[in-house]
């Protein structure tokens, strides 16, 4: 039997054959942490094994040990996506990631980060000035890069400053001073559980074993049904950042991927949990949110939304997020109070109830109008929830005319309308402040005694 021979090779850079491709792969996972390699093979050089008798077989493989099978095909990575572009709906194999570091071209911001490759102590990244953020312009920043089809690279960044990777993305979405890895960006999030993920929070994969090998994070950007068995998921991956339904967690690994919260979020501007958790969404949600069975945070604000509009004496306690008959009844009573009958009142919201339910518009329970707001008086403060940036409901437009209306109306320059501006903050801090309140007091953002004083 002839024996094999051992050699190290610089592999042809238009050769297309399974043994180079993987070794030039190798290579670029050798290359110095701050060039883009990772840490975990900081420094190591890979030999590729050749077999140079024919037909020679090492423990029952063939000619080449180990080769990859993709080769010049295009291999396919743990999005699902090949080098040469063809979308896969299966799992895949390597995420090849660069370690953490500054941002390329200019230095980072406070709390700058350890030597390159160094993983951060909790405490460093708590001692961090986080960048306050919301959930909004978290999917705004990630949108960016899908409309310039960013491509992957774990070697190359963008104009931006950040890694063209999996980690790079996300540490750009949070607006982070630094380029992060998936073995570190736990540390600059909450851990929480799937059921109540919201857009912006991100699954996470990290392989401690070998980084390298299926390692992967995504940002969540809402559920695609009420199922809760897919998303919507924003991710830099192979050939270039991509926006797809994707089955929960993942591809591949599904059971392994962690949901985390970044620390310095702050609410607004989500639509998308479909937990029992606060929403206040302004688009219709679907009729699967509503009826026996149901049990989300969709039916809480429709219940919130009828009390408002004068359906309080049908809960005996609530509104909460299981569906019952207080809400049916509830709801009926809206939809008579509009004149409408039959199976258009049938007690089961659908997009015409929704929609004047969240505008403020038509009539109230009982038949007096809603005048373009709902019954939004000293008595029925709405919650904090309509007051954050991203909203707009008929709370921040008859909040807008109040103070308009007491003489806390300066910084408007047009409205005020239902969306929620900094001027609309800025009136409410002065009105805070009027009333002799400071620090935390007078942030701008009403609470009860804000909107009693306001409207007694």
């Amino acid at each position: 039997m002839s024996v094999p021979v051992f050699e190290e090779i610089e592999p042809a850079a238009d050769c297309g054959c399974a043994g180079c491709a993987r070794q030039r792969r190798d290579l670029a996972l050798g290359l110095p942490v701050r060039a883009g390699g990772h840490p975990s093979v900081h420094g190591a050089r890979r030999a590729l094994v050749l077999v140079t008798a024919a037909g020679v077989v090492l423990g029952g493989g063939t000619g080449v040990a180990d080769a990859d099978a993709a080769g010049a095909t295009g291999v396919t990575d743990a999005a699902g996506v090949t080098d040469d572009g063809a979308v896969s709906t299966g799992p895949g194999a390597d995420t090849p990631q660069g370690g953490r570091g500054p941002l390329h071209g200019g230095a980072p911001g406070p709390g700058s980060s350890p030597a390159p490759g160094a993983t951060p102590t909790t405490s460093q990244v708590s001692a961090q000035s986080l960048r306050k953020t919301t959930r909004t312009e978290i999917i705004n920043r990630a949108k960016t890069w899908i409309t310039e089809g960013v491509p992957y690279s774990m070697e190359r960044y963008w104009s931006d400053g950040y890694r063209q990777d999996c980690s790079g993305y996300i540490s750009m979405a949070w607006s982070l001073r630094t380029n992060e890895w998936t073995g570190s960006l736990d540390r600059f999030a909450d851990r929480i559980d799937r059921t109540e993920l919201q857009p912006g929070d991100i699954l996470l994969f990290h392989n401690p074993a070998d980084p390298t090998r299926g390692s992967h994070v995504t940002i969540f950007g809402g559920w695609t049904d009420y199922t809760h068995t897919s998303y919507i998921a924003y991710e830099q991956t192979k050939p270039r950042t991509r926006k797809q339904a994707t089955p929960l967690a993942y591809w591949a690994n599904s059971d392994r991927y962690l949901a985390y919260r970044y620390k310095g979020v702050i609410s607004g501007g989500s639509t998308g949990s479909g937990s029992a958790g606060a929403v206040t969404a302004s688009a219709y949600p679907g009729t699967a949110m509503f009826g026996p069975g149901a049990n989300n945070a969709y039916v809480t604000q429709l219940g919130r939304l009828l009390v408002a509009r004068g359906g309080k004496k049908f809960y005996a306690q609530g509104p909460g997020p299981r569906w019952g008959e207080a809400d049916r009844r509830a709801t009926q009573a809206f939809q008579q109070a509009q004149g409408w009958k039959g199976r258009d009142a049938d007690g089961m919201p659908g997009p015409q109830t929704w929609s004047l339910l969240v505008a403020g518009k038509g009539k109230d329970i009982g038949g007096s109008s809603g005048s373009g707001g709902s019954s939004a008086t000293a008595s029925g403060f709405p919650g904090r929830g309509y007051f954050r940036p991203g909203q707009s409901n008929a709370y921040v437009e008859k909040l807008g005319k109040q103070l308009v209306k007491r003489g806390y109306g300066g910084h408007y320059v047009s409205g005020p309308g239902p969306r929620w501006t900094e001027a609309d903050r800025r009136n409410v801090e002065a009105f805070q402040r009027a009333q002799g309140w400071r620090g935390g007091a007078a942030d701008g953002y009403p609470g009860p005694e804000t909107w009693r004083r306001l409207f007694r």
